[in-house]
């Protein structure tokens, strides 16, 4: 079943950005990630507060592929760059409908 990450990111410095894109890329493909949206193009429709820079959204082939990325040591410093140089939410999203029968 395939898993979704969710990922808000409004960069508070630029200087992790380049090798960060560079780096999650490589690692994203290496878990068999597929990059669905990347982008500043963003209508809210519901709710309020600020919309983040970047809305990312990731398929992942299973859950365990995603938290797999996220613990893989050749990624962490670039996960730490942009947590500290950034302010994030990430949410992992199961792709199923609960209310199907």
């Amino acid at each position: 079943m395939a898993y979704y990450s969710i990922i808000s990111v409004t960069p508070t410095s630029h200087d992790w950005m380049a090798d960060y894109v560079e780096n999650a890329n490589k690692a994203v493909a290496k878990y068999g990630g597929r990059y669905l949206a990347r982008t500043s193009s963003v209508e809210r429709l519901e709710g309020e507060g600020e919309n983040a820079a970047v809305q990312v959204i990731i398929e992942w082939p299973s859950k365990d592929a995603a938290l797999d990325f996220m613990a893989d040591p050749d990624y962490s410093p670039y996960l730490q760059a942009r947590t500290a140089g950034s302010d994030s939410h990430h949410f992992l999203v199961e792709g199923k409908d609960d209310n199907e029968t």
